[in-house]
Parts: structure tokens; C-alpha cells; sequence
């Protein structure tokens, strides 16, 4: 939108008073101090060093960031055949993982200061020269900023040690975002770590399995000269299944090559097709639809070096059992490697860690404690159902691999999702009643206790699942979902404006909002503007006052704001009967016509998208970029009332209003 003349000339603010009074209004806020130098590696590569200085009590959004987020930090290099990027950017210190309430994830953020690495490897010698520029965002607890750039130039000379940073300066950018590696942090590593113990306690309960604890025990304890011997064999076995594992976990990390490819394995559709093909073919064995087996003469040579005696005959009993069980535990060991592929490197080596300690707990206690063997149930169909669960499990798991294959949702919308999760738990709860069988399965004359307890599980979580066909909040499993569709039946919002008409706008023509209406979308049903011009035409023709919210498709604090208070019944009231809606999006790249462009009187820069035009006038008119900030103008222009940031107390913003 074009800042015309006579609009500024109609924004008349209400005074110096009322711009003193509230100190984020103070200045145009830049909490970030970048810093650039080099390290010489070996040869011909050097490591640049994005330095980061972040004022408190800011924040600043790690490089590393699940899709649908905040904008995450990346660097983007003017093109150049002089040198390569080797791997991805390394952070130091690593990110702090928190829940974003505003975005429904997990996302990892910097502050104090942080050093961002990336390492390049040059083609020839001499003085080179690496140059971009930087993105990034910064928040606190209340306001965001809109997403901004630095420039970097780097000259290194390779000859010697002496390396030289040419210059920086901050800018805004237009810069697209491009897909990034899901964040990795401590926390999220002692959640696979759990997850993968507890695949590999549920791996005991599978038929290929369960019936050889009884049969190893007794082998090794009728072995042994001793009880006190028979014990120490034992825990040998049960630390050789776990070193077998483990290794496993090692092989795999090591043939990780870095953050590059984390970064494929998440976004691009091959690897994730392949993925969930192999997700579907652990499935399908489970469900007994074919046997996934290692070669026979693997677990026999095994087997043969058992004989032998000693603790290599105990570790090679171990080996033979991981071999023979692969059956059943092949697909959860190939679910978790490839959940853990493309992460960080002690990923897989801690889930397998994990899963083998699971796994070898049981052989080491029946070992220590040999009477607890006859408080075992006994083998039966029940060890058949466990593998059926799982293929379930595996079934519903693989859809998140499908996203990276449709990324707008499109076609896999949040309601297909839903859909198929629905009818896979239904079918699941139909089982635990006996209503399906597979090929395995043994006659069910009746229903047990823990068949019923588990179907009423099944079905309940189904009647969950249907809530968030109709809009509700599925904060529990809302990582493995795609983001709600605008277009989306959503009965959370039909409920709260249910009581007022659907349209609170005048009829008149002035109140058609006709620019950018097919690009964004007012929360909760409402109707408003995205032009500034065209919402003070219908404040006049309406009689109402106009409130201007500055917002960022990227601003988690904005989203809190909407779902915290803006959907509050009173308050969304008063939204829709007595205001008319303007939005200006501040983040957004939308390219506008060149007829449309101009140069900003506060930076002197042409102001060539939508985003960009929106912060300048927020800027220049008042004082300030931070975001979420709401002001109230009537039809004229005019501030009637002291602009607002974020205030999470309902009753303090509804009097505001």
C-alpha cells in the first residue's frame, strides 16, 4: 500500500503525553549486536563466527526450527563459485528448548550471548571474500519484532592466519525462509530416550520374544557352577544385548553427514517417501502379513560359537537372541533409527542405548532372581495382539512422514489427517473387542478385562481425535498434525460470536474489504481490513472507530494475544459490534506492484512489500516496531485512546477498548 500524502496528513496522533507514558513506545527497538570474525580450520577452510550480543530480557530464535514456527536464524551467502558451506550452522551455547504456547511446539531460542558457526571450504588460495546476510528475530515475554537482516562481508586470507571481517550493516530483507532441520535440544533427546525404553519393554511382549526369556535364563543358570556365577552370566548377556544395540545406535550416527543432511531427511519428499514406505512395511508385518527375518546362517554361526562356553558363549547366546527376535523387533528398531536419522549424532546411539536396556533388563533380573520365572504369564494369542498394536501404532506414525510430501497441506489437510487416525484407533478398538482378526490371531470366546479396558482407551482417544475435526486445540499431539486449515470447520470460534450475526460490517460498499482478503484471515470468524485506507473508508460510512493490529504471521506473542484474549466472549463482543478491523501484517514478503513502492522518510529506503510499508508506518507514526500493538483511531485518523501492547489481562484489555 502506498503511503499517500494526504493519509499521513490525516494520522494525527494524540500527543506527546500519551507517547511518553508508555515506555515501549519509547524507541525503535534493536536488542541484537551482531559481531563477525573468522577461525582458520586446516588448509583451505576457514569457520565464520556469527558473535550475537542479545539485550535481556530478549530472545533470540535458534537456526534450528520445526516448520510453522517463528523464523529461525540462517544466514544466506550472495552466489559465489569460490567457496562451499560444509555441513550446517553449529550453536554454541545450544538453544533452550521451551514450549511456544503462540505455535503449539517445541522451538529452541538464544539469548544473553550466542556464537553461530559455519564452515566453508574455499576452491583456491589467496584472499577470499564471503558475503550475505543474516536473518533473524528476537522476542520477550510480550512483544516480537518483525523478522530483520544484518550484512556480513568476510575477507580471508588463506596464506596465513590473518583473517579480516570488511563490514556489516543492519537492513530489512525479503529474504524467504527455506525448510530447516526439526530443532534438537536435551530435553527432546530424554524424550526418545524414554520412548525407545519404552519400545524396547513392549518389544519383550511380542511372540518372537517373550517365550525365549524362560528358555535363555535356564540355560545360562544350568550352565553355571554357582548361583553367584550364574548371576555374573547374566549380567554379561544382559550388558552384550545392550552393547549390540548400542553399536547398532553408533553405526548409524556415524553415517550421519551432518546438519545438510538432517536438513533432507526432514524437508525433502524423497527420503520421507522412503520412510513412510518402510514405516508401511513394519505395519504390515506386524499385522502378520509377512515376516521380516535376517538370514538363517547369521543367528546359526551365532549359535554355533555359544557352545564354546566362557563369556564369548554368553555374549554370542545374546547376539543369537537379537538375531532371532528380528522378526518382531526388526520394525520398532528400524522405526526408531529412522526417527532418530538425520538428527543430532547421539540420537540413535541413545535411543538404542535405551531400547536395549529395556530389552535386557528382564534376562538380567530372572537371572539374579530365578523364582520370579514362575509369576510369568503364560504364551499365548495375547503376544500376537501386542504385534497387532503396534502395526497400528507404526500405521498412524508413518502419516507425519507424508507432510514433508505435501508441505502447503493441500491435499493432506489437518481433517484427512484426523480422518485416517480416526478410523485406524476405531479399528484398533474393534480388535481389542475381538470384531477383527488377522491372520495370527487365535479364537476370541470372550472378551477379558484388559482387552475391555484397553478398547474403552482406543475409543476415547477417537472421540478426541473428533475434536479436532471441529477446530479444537490438540495440544497434546499437535506436533505430529498439520497447522489448521483457515477454511476449516472450527466450532471453538462458531461458539464464542454464535450470539451476534456472523458480519459486523456495514452493508455499505465501504465496507467490502477487497485488498489482500484472499491472502490472510482475520481469527474467530471476524471480518476486517488489511489496508489501512480501505478500513478508515468504513469507519466513516459505519460510524464506528477503527483498531489497528499490528501483527506478524511469525509473532508467537500475537498468537498468544488471539488465543488468550481476543477469544475471551466479551471481548470478541466488542470486536466484532463496535470496531472495524485492520491488520498489517509487518512480516509479510509479499512483493507489491512498483507503482506501489516508495522511499521511507525514516530510513531512506525504497519500501517494496507489504511487510515492509507496515512496519515504516508503524515506525514513523509511532515510534516503535514492536509487535503485537494495537491502536485505536477514529474515522479521521485520529488516536483516541493510548496504544497497547500485549496485556494478557482480559477485563484490562476489554476496558481498553
Amino acid at each position: 500500500m502506498r503511503r499517500k500524502e494526504s493519509m499521513k496528513n490525516r494520522i494525527i496522533l494524540m500527543g506527546v503525553a500519551i507517547m511518553m507514558a508508555t515506555s515501549i513506545f519509547s524507541q525503535v527497538e534493536n536488542p541484537v549486536n551482531w559481531e563477525f570474525s573468522t577461525d582458520k580450520v586446516s588448509g583451505q577452510e576457514a569457520e565464520l563466527v556469527f558473535t550475537a550480543t542479545i539485550d535481556y530480557p530478549w530472545h533470540l530464535y535458534s537456526a534450528h526450527l520445526p516448520e510453522g514456527g517463528p523464523i529461525a536464524t540462517k544466514a544466506w551467502y550472495d552466489e559465489s563459485d569460490a567457496y562451499t558451506l560444509v555441513d550446517g550452522i553449529v550453536e554454541s551455547p545450544k538453544a533452550k528448548v521451551t514450549f511456544d504456547a503462540g505455535f503449539q511446539m517445541d522451538v529452541g531460542t538464544l539469548s544473553g550471548k550466542a556464537e553461530l558457526r559455519q564452515k566453508v571450504k574455499f576452491k583456491d588460495g589467496g584472499t577470499q571474500t564471503v558475503s550475505g546476510e543474516i536473518e533473524f528475530q528476537v522476542c520477550d515475554d510480550e512483544v516480537c519484532l518483525p523478522p530483520m537482516t544484518v550484512s556480513f562481508a568476510f575477507e580471508v586470507k588463506l596464506e596465513g592466519d590473518e583473517t579480516t571481517v570488511l563490514e556489516s550493516n543492519t537492513e530489512t530483507s525479503d529474504a524467504a525462509i527455506a525448510g530447516v532441520p526439526a530443532m534438537e535440544g536435551e530435553k527432546s533427546l530424554w524424550r526418545f530416550f524414554w520412548l525407545a525404553f519404552g519400545l524396547g519393554l513392549l518389544a519383550l511382549l511380542t511372540p518372537c520374544v517373550f517365550p525365549m526369556i524362560p528358555m535363555t535364563v535356564s540355560f545360562f543358570m544350568q550352565g553355571s557352577d554357582s548361583k553367584a556365577r550364574g548371576i555374573f552370566r547374566g549380567l554379561i548377556f544382559g550388558i552384550s544385548i545392550m552393547a549390540i544395540y548400542t553399536l547398532l545406535g553408533v553405526i548409524v550416527s556415524v553415517s550421519n553427514v551432518g546438519p545438510n543432511a538432517a536438513n533432507a531427511l526432514s524437508t525433502h519428499w524423497i527420503p520421507n517417501l522412503i520412510f513412510f514406505a518402510l514405516f508401511m512395511v513394519f505395519a504390515f508385518s506386524f499385522f502378520g502379513m509377512f515376516e521380516l527375518v535376517l538370514p538363517s546362517s547369521w543367528s546359526n554361526k551365532a549359535d554355533s560359537q555359544v557352545d564354546k562356553g566362557g563369556l564369548g558363549g554368553v555374549f554370542f547366546l545374546a547376539l543369537t537372541t537379537v538375531l532371532v527376535s528380528f522378526s518382531c523387533t526388526g520394525p520398532i528398531v528400524g522405526a526408531l533409527l529412522v526417527e532418530a536419522a538425520g538428527g543430532l549424532a547421539l540420537k540413535p546411539i541413545l535411543g538404542m542405548f535405551g531400547f536395549g536396556l529395556a530389552f535386557a533388563i528382564p534376562f538380567t533380573l530372572f537371572a539374579i532372581f530365578p523364582s520370579w520365572l514362575k509369576g510369568l504369564p503364560k504364551s499365548g494369542g495375547w503376544l500376537n495382539a501386542v504385534k497387532v498394536v503396534l502395526g497400528f501404532i507404526v500405521l498412524a506414525f508413518s502419516m507425519k512422514f507424508l507432510l514433508a510430501l505435501d508441505p502447503t497441506n493441500k491435499i493432506l489437510t489437518r481433517e484427512l489427517y484426523l480422518g485416517v487416525w480416526i478410523v485406524l484407533f476405531s479399528m484398533m478398538g474393534a480388535y481389542f473387542l475381538g470384531k477383527i482378526r488377522f491372520s495370527h490371531d487365535s479364537e476370541l470366546p470372550h472378551v477379558s478385562v484388559p482387552r475391555l479396558l484397553l478398547s474403552v482407551a482406543s475409543f476415547t482417544f477417537v472421540v478426541f481425535l473428533f475434536l479436532g475435526l471441529f477446530g479444537y486445540e490438540l495440544k497434546r499431539i499437535s506436533p505430529l498434525l498439520p497447522p489448521k486449515s483457515p477454511n476449516g470447520l472450527d466450532l471453538t470460534q462458531k461458539a464464542v460470536y454464535s450470539a451476534g450475526p456472523a458480519i459486523s460490517l456495514s452493508q455499505d460498499e465501504e465496507c467490502n474489504p477487497v485488498k489482500y482478503a484472499d491472502m490472510f484471515h482475520m481469527p474467530f470468524g471476524l471480518k476486517g481490513f488489511y489496508d489501512l485506507e480501505e478500513g478508515l473508508a468504513c469507519a466513516k460510512a459505519s460510524g464506528k472507530p477503527v483498531l489497528i493490529d499490528f501483527k506478524g504471521h511469525f509473532c508467537s506473542n500475537c498468537k498468544k494475544m488471539e488465543a488468550a484474549v481476543w477469544s475471551d466472549p466479551a471481548v470478541l463482543s466488542a470486536l466484532r459490534d463496535d470496531f472495524v478491523i485492520v491488520a498489517l501484517y509487518t512480516d509479510d514478503r509479499t512483493k507489491l506492484p512498483e507503482d506501489e513502492w516508495y522511499t521511507s522518510v525514516v530510513d531512506g529506503k525504497v519500501k517494496k512489500t507489504i511487510g515492509q510499508q507496515n512496519i515504516d508506518f508503524e515506525i514513523e507514526n509511532f515510534q516503535t516496531n514492536t509487535i503485537p500493538l494495537y491502536v485505536i483511531m477514529d474515522a479521521d485518523g485520529k488516536v483516541i485512546a493510548q496504544p497497547k501492547g500485549t496485556d494478557m489481562d482480559v477485563q484490562s484489555y476489554l476496558s481498553w477498548l
